[in-house]
């Protein structure tokens, strides 16, 4: 079998209401498409990965209530070990309220419920799994002790760590110095680094700035405009491919996943952050988080007609 990629971070049950607008503070939107899908970065990520063909195990915590029990059947369907969720009698299973306009752009708010209580003694009881991974990944919808007791460990036993760092937040330079590679988009690239990324030349000083904060290298999404790959001795500009957006909400779950996955079958940076490039593109089409995730004979077709 081969070497697991692991993934630390967040399941979430997403609420999405599909509609013209999203609505301004204070306005009401009437016409809306309603529907539930599984989602959470964390969970999108190990999904994307498992759907790719990876071997994936996903360490989170959920609540013991229906969503967690859905969430939990969810993963085994797709491939996933779930041996390492754990359930928290105490706190309910994370939720997301999605809003998505008629071009695919989203709004999203949170109650992370029993995300929030995932703790690093939860993670240390993993140690020896998670010194045999090939890759492990982890985003920040979950505590940023989390994070770092994650990326100490990885640390130690020098196995790649990947951070989708969404949502944005300040991140110590001590655990920037354990990362190996972070992938944040033009916003979170923004409130991390103090650069305002709004364009290639930008994306790149921002990953300039990371690998100077002891990163080893940065991807920088920008969205329709594609990635920056930013690493010792380059930085590469890698164009986005055009497609009809519909949902923007797992796009960046998606990179993560398939980035990962290239990293996790020996691939160089650059080409992983390709084929990731387009798995990205490939879930905007499509509705929901987890349920626009492709599969390999998708990514294969997309990029022969590319």
């Amino acid at each position: 079998m081969s070497k697991t990629i692991i993934v630390v971070g967040s399941s979430n049950t997403d609420m999405v209401i599909k509609s013209q607008k999203i609505p301004a503070p204070g306005e009401t939107v009437i016409g809306g498409e309603f529907f539930s899908a599984p989602g959470g970065k964390g969970a999108n990520q190990a999904v994307a990965v498992a759907r790719l063909g990876g071997n994936v195990t996903f360490i989170a915590k959920v609540g013991t209530d229906m969503f967690g029990d859905k969430a939990i059947e969810g993963y085994r369907k797709e491939g996933i070990n779930t041996d390492l969720i754990l359930r928290d009698p105490e706190h309910a299973t994370g939720v997301a309220l999605i809003l998505v306009d008629a071009d695919g752009e989203n709004l999203i708010s949170v109650a992370s419920g029993a995300n929030e209580f995932l703790k690093p003694a939860d993670i240390e009881r993993s140690e020896t799994l998670l010194a045999a991974a090939k890759v492990i990944v982890t985003q920040l919808e979950t505590p940023l002790d989390v994070l770092e007791t994650t990326a100490r460990i990885a640390k130690k036993y020098k196995v790649p760590l990947v951070l989708d760092p969404a949502p944005a937040k300040p991140i110590p330079k001590e655990i920037l110095k354990q990362i190996t590679y972070i992938k944040p988009n033009e916003n979170e690239a923004t409130v991390l680094t103090g650069i305002a990324v709004k364009d290639v030349e930008s994306a790149k000083a921002a990953g300039q700035w990371f690998l100077d904060a002891g990163v080893q290298a940065a991807v920088i999404t920008l969205g329709r405009e594609g990635a920056v790959v930013v690493q010792k001795d380059s930085a590469v500009h890698l164009p986005g491919y055009s497609v009809k957006a519909v949902d923007s909400t797992a796009a960046g779950d998606a990179f993560s996943g398939a980035l990962c996955f290239g990293l996790a079958r020996g691939e160089e940076l650059l080409q992983a952050a390709k084929t990731a490039s387009a798995a990205a593109a490939i879930s905007v089409t499509r509705a929901g988080a987890q349920p626009s995730l492709p599969t390999p004979e998708e990514l294969k077709a997309f990029l022969k007609d590319a």
